[in-house]
């Protein structure tokens, strides 16, 4: 026998003055208003609806009610009844039944007695429930920042008010709008989240940021078209769009496969207003978890761009030299040619040090005006001289616990080695119109690329401050003098710039490899990254070829082994004949032959150099001289005659 009930805040009751005889298949139409009334509280179903019977079936009509009729929370107009449907109009639900048994023993209607104890309604403890809810997510949205954790704690406290066997999280990706994350968890926690999502419904909900409610999938027009959705035996679902500052960034998705425990418009407003309290702390913890990562992949490049390259021996040394300085608190002197990593072995030591968390300050003291450097190095007060607005701290004082680096301290004012000197022995100083001396632990390391013992002996560096410097001492070495390491530092700088430059890592020919050898590189490593880099950007094949390298490497004498290609050949000589020529015709003056080729005097030297023609010029000259002689000989006797 069926029964249509109104459902309250805690469970269904059957309808007050409504007898189930009136709604039996005998009846061709029912109609009327129905009012409920429960301690003292007035309910009004205010919708007309027609119940007509067939083959013991009854129908739900909408005769044009201006709120509308939705059965299991979809739409109808008409729709065929069947056991345990959800009517709903307006402010009001319905349940159609056909079995009595729904409701327990003594409640089944206003005028059923029961001798029981009255219960508190369940309505209040539903209540009390989901704001419980609320408040524990509003708490760990603001205590967890790990966004798995997060995410799993968001879906373990949704099962706990929401019906759901399936739930995930999906975050999408800022400039593509693609899901690019998703955290899925099972209602029973032993269960392996094989959760499958329906992409239509996810990225309806991305694109047009609306909510989705699918009460019964099976009688949705929509829904039941989805085949994940029907392969999956999803019986009703819902999705809610996470939305930081008027931007979906992803979607909340819960769906069920039971008959018992659907989804409905209670759920859907919940799960609403835990993706507004969540959104911007999803957000934000998926920007740190993106922040450290990208931390960690920057500290990466940087330690391999800054890193020192080479196996050879004197690097070997180099690398023992950093092992067993770098946990002391000793005072470095780096010696070195300009371009042969300096500040990377600086840097090296600052990596491996107790220091290695705290600031690694690099000056150049060549690089800095001497009225600067001062106020740069020690700070200033306010009002120390003409636009000293405000108190400066300098670097040293913002080293405080790190390591200052003072790259070309050759170059360093004799003035301020003295102020210098006096950091290395107290380790304090005064800023620039200060009275009071300021503590620093700061350790000292200095390179120069000229001899500071010379420089000693010359009087342009003082010899104390060179003894606090070089308490300890290394010499980076020349590339020319490690070319074993040539081919190493080589494809380094192919991976490295590539990656800068936006092209495609090459190999590099076995040709262009043995001039790289071959070379004396006066820059050192630095002009060996910059032809790499020249290379990479200038060649079109496949290869780094010969032809890619700079004019100064073409024009050395290739080694033995290396077969030179006939172009490269016939370039070199006849740049040799064109220079033999020109300074035969000027009897040796070479300001006159670079004028004659049309070149600067220094670039003439360099390709006389480069081209190894002194020689072969110095015989030129030997062999013209003597008839020049007899010419001019011949001149003035002709004359006299």
């Amino acid at each position: 026998m069926p029964i249509l009930a109104s459902k309250t805040a805690s469970a269904f009751r059957p309808i007050e003055g409504l007898d189930n005889s009136s709604i039996r298949p005998r009846n061709r139409h029912w109609a009327g208003s129905v009012e409920h009334c429960r301690s003292h509280r007035s309910f009004r179903f205010a919708q007309t609806l027609r119940g007509a019977s067939a083959g013991g079936r009854f129908q739900v009509c909408d005769l044009g009610s201006r709120n509308g009729t939705q059965v299991n929370a979809c739409t109808v107009q008409e729709q065929w009844l069947k056991h345990g449907d959800e009517i709903t109009t307006g402010d009001s639900s319905f349940l159609f039944c056909w079995r009595m048994k729904i409701w327990p023993r003594g409640r089944r209607g206003s005028n059923s007695k029961s001798l029981s104890k009255p219960q508190k309604p369940r309505s209040s403890t539903k209540v009390a429930r989901d704001l419980n809810v609320l408040l524990k997510i509003s708490r760990i949205v603001h205590a967890i920042r790990d966004l798995d954790e997060l995410q799993g704690q968001l879906l373990d406290l949704i099962f706990e008010v929401v019906p759901a066997g399936r739930g995930a999280i999906l975050l999408a990706d800022r400039e593509s709008q693609q899901f690019n994350s998703m955290f899925a968890r099972m209602r029973q926690s032993g269960q392996a989240p094989l959760v499958k999502v329906s992409r239509t419904v996810a990225r309806q909900v991305l694109e047009q940021g609306i909510a989705i409610l699918g009460a019964d999938v099976a009688s949705c027009g929509d829904l039941r078209k989805v085949e994940s959705l029907v392969a999956s035996q999803v019986r009703s679902l819902l999705c809610v769009p996470l939305t930081v500052f008027q931007r979906v960034i992803g979607c909340i998705y819960l769906d069920s496969n039971s008959l018992e425990n659907r989804l409905h418009e209670q759920h859907l407003q919940l799960v609403t207003a835990i993706a507004g309290i969540s959104a911007v702390a999803l957000e934000n913890a998926r920007r740190l978890q993106w922040l450290e990562k990208e931390n960690e992949r920057l500290t990466v490049e940087i330690s391999q761009e800054r890193s020192l390259v080479g196996e050879g021996l004197r690097m070997k040394e180099v690398y023992q030299f950093v092992k067993r300085v770098a946990p002391t608190d000793s005072t470095v002197l780096i010696e070195g040619e300009s371009g042969t990593g300096k500040e990377l072995a600086a840097r090296a030591l600052h990596r491996n040090s107790p220091r290695a968390n705290k600031p690694f300050i690099a000056i150049n003291c060549a690089a800095i005006p001497e009225t600067l450097l001062e106020s740069d190095l020690f700070g200033h007060e306010r009002g120390a001289f003409t636009g000293a607005a405000g108190l400066k701290k300098g670097r040293l004082e913002v080293a405080d616990s790190g390591v200052v680096f003072l790259d070309e301290i050759g170059e360093l004012a004799p003035v301020l080695q003295v102020k210098l000197l006096r950091v290395l022995q107290e380790r304090e100083f005064e800023r620039v119109g200060g009275t009071h001396p300021i503590k620093v632990d700061v350790r000292i390391i200095a390179a120069t690329n000229c001899k500071l013992d010379q420089a000693v002996r010359e009087g342009t560096f003082r010899r104390d401050l060179y003894y606090r410097l070089a308490v300890l001492k290394v010499t980076m070495p020349a590339l020319r003098e490690r070319r074993e390491d040539i081919p190493l530092l080589a494809r380094h700088f192919v991976q490295k710039h590539a990656k800068h430059c936006k092209v495609k890592p090459r190999p590099i020919s076995r040709e262009a490899l043995s001039c790289m050898i071959n070379y004396d590189w006066p820059g050192n490593v630095r002009e060996l990254e910059n032809a790499i880099e020249r290379a990479l950007v200038l060649g079109s094949s496949d290869m780094i070829l010969l032809e890619d390298l700079p004019e100064s490497l073409l024009e050395r004498t290739p080694p033995p082994e290396m077969t030179e290609a006939k172009y490269h050949a016939a370039v070199k000589d006849l740049k040799k004949q064109l220079i033999r020529d020109a300074v035969e015709q000027t009897q040796g003056s070479y300001a006159e032959a670079a004028r004659l080729l049309g070149v600067h005097p220094n670039y003439l030297h360099r390709l006389i150099r480069n081209l190894e023609l002194k020689d072969v010029l110095k015989e030129t000259l030997r062999d013209i001289s003597p008839r020049g002689t007899e010419f001019r000989a011949g001149t003035r006797e002709g004359c006299r005659n």
